[in-house]
């Protein structure tokens, strides 16, 4: 089935490569190019699995509903509910939500022994009398109407084409992450973050809450990391922090989407806003100034303390029992105040903490130097010219069971610039033009050290804020190369550029509709 599937998206992948040599403009330069006519089946990104349009559609607009199956299950009427108002467009068109799964409309279906699919893959069938979604999940239902949206004019009411797409994800974790240590930003501007994100199918919101600037997060037995420790942030601003409220209605607005949150507190390095606030924390029992620049690598907790360990305990405590997910992130990475020795022996006892609030640990690649715990998930943010060994280390740590989430430094790491004349961004990585970001194969990618695919957890698109302080900055680095990271995590491969860029092309109108920021890429034929 998995070979079927690959047959299938490279013969959809070559139809849409066809529909647009012969568009015109096909033979023009980059920037002259005018946009291909892609029908609606060739437009969708991520590209499904296999996808089929076949005779008459169904016409959405006044009457219609949508259905939510014999069952009534709460969760399938939910995703309906959330649905209707997606499909409703600017014109607020009323879609009524009802119980049942006879008659015209859309119909959502929950089928366990749906075919293909998997957790969270999905089938569309439209036809004149309607369009059923079917999946064995909530979440692939979810992903269905996100889809459907692609499928249906940007303004709302429309015709969906005939057809039929069977659909589901190549890797289990498609995730970006959102830096808010750095420069704070709201949870309301995460949530519309949750939104972008969802709409393509990425399934998880990694957020970096605690770094040497800011501490983002309130901890009740530890109440002066917030209070203090957030009120920072590069170059001088104010700061700010979350109150659990506030973090647990953000968990639940990226729930209702299908979008698990990782919380990451950085440790044992990146640590000097928690070094600020409380003079325990350090070895010589004196609270360090509060820290507005950008260099990296000079903080550490104090190893030889048990203090230390009661402090990592009662906060990955609290955050666990805020979060419903399976991960907690320790962060891990550029501990360079920390003796290698002292290192593995804190990160033992870190991943043992992990364990006894009931998560799986998930630590930055720096980890597979150290004793990583049974079943610890490593997230690589190396590059081309990472040295062999490092590589070495993070392949035998794949080799010994532990899944692999690829976050390659000079192709997701959204901050990078796109070229040198990108204003926000740093380029210590390179440069990172779209294609760049798109054009690799995750499968393969530490293929020179044996790491085959099945050790690949999946792709995050990790989106810093050393540069980046407002809304407008934010979008404008993530998009659309976010939407590369989309595909890349959800499309069964191999990657197609010449598609690709025609079928990012086509978000151009839905981008605007939200009044999203993005970088024009010269070399996509936005018109």
């Amino acid at each position: 089935m998995k070979v079927l599937r690959r047959v299938l998206a490279a013969l959809l992948v070559l139809g849409a490569a066809v529909s647009c040599a012969a568009s015109p403009g096909a033979g023009a330069g980059p920037g002259d190019e005018r946009p291909a006519v892609l029908a609606p089946y060739e437009q969708l990104l991520p590209a499904p699995a296999s996808a089929r349009a076949e005779g008459p559609g169904y016409a959405v607009g006044e009457g219609t509903v949508i259905r939510t199956g014999p069952t009534g299950e709460k969760e399938v009427r939910r995703v309906g509910e959330l649905l209707a108002q997606q499909l409703g467009g600017p014109a607020g068109l009323p879609l009524p939500v009802v119980d049942g799964a006879d008659g015209d409309g859309i119909r959502l279906r929950l089928d366990e022994a749906a075919e293909g699919v998997g957790a969270e893959g999905y089938r569309l069938e439209s036809g004149p009398r309607g369009v059923t979604l079917t999946a064995r999940t909530p979440a692939g239902l979810f992903h269905a109407g996100q889809t459907l949206r692609q499928l249906l004019p940007v303004a709302g009411p429309g015709t969906v084409p005939g057809g039929e797409i069977t659909d589901a994800p190549r890797f289990a974790y498609r995730g970006a992450m959102l830096d808010i240590a750095r420069h704070s930003f709201t949870a309301e501007q995460v949530k519309r973050y949750v939104d972008q994100l969802s709409q393509y199918k990425v399934n998880t919101l990694h957020l970096h809450l605690t770094d040497d600037q800011g501490w983002r997060i309130a901890i009740d037995s530890w109440p002066r990391l917030a209070e203090y420790g957030g009120g920072s942030e590069v170059g001088g601003g104010p700061g700010g922090y979350w109150t659990k409220d506030q973090y647990r209605d953000l968990v639940a607005y990226a729930g209702e989407r299908y979008v698990d949150v990782v919380p990451e507190i950085d440790m044992p390095g990146h640590v000097n806003a928690a070094l600020a606030s409380y003079a325990e924390l350090n070895c010589d029992g004196k609270a360090r100034e509060r820290y507005t620049g950008i260099k990296v690598g000079f903080s550490s907790l104090c190893v030889g303390k048990e203090r230390t360990y009661e402090f990592i305990d009662e906060v990955l405590g609290e955050l666990a029992e805020l979060t419903p997910g399976r991960y907690l992130h320790i962060g891990g990475d550029e501990a360079h105040s920390t003796p290698a020795a002292d290192y593995a022996a804190f990160m033992d006892r870190a991943q043992q903490v992990v364990g006894r609030h009931g998560k799986t640990v998930v630590a930055w690649h720096q980890l597979a130097t150290a004793r990583p715990a049974p079943g610890a998930v490593l997230q690589y943010w190396g590059h081309d010219k990472t040295p062999a060994a490092e590589k070495a280390a993070v392949a035998a740590a794949a080799k010994a069971g532990h899944p692999l989430i690829l976050s390659p430094a000079d192709r997701l790491y959204l901050d990078m610039k796109y070229d040198p004349a990108t204003k926000p961004g740093l380029a210590w990585a390179g440069f990172v033009p779209v294609r760049r970001a798109y054009d690799w194969n995750p499968g393969s990618y530490l293929a020179g050290s044996a790491v085959p695919e099945s050790a690949v957890l999946g792709v995050e698109a990790p989106l810093w804020t050393e540069t980046i302080a407002t809304r407008s900055d934010l979008e404008f680095m993530a998009f659309p190369r976010v939407l590369g990271l989309a595909e890349l995590g959800w499309s069964p491969g191999p990657q197609n550029w010449s598609s690709y860029r025609r079928r990012l092309a086509a978000q151009a109108p839905r981008l605007d509709a939200r009044s999203t920021a993005y970088y024009r890429a010269p070399d996509v034929p936005w018109g």
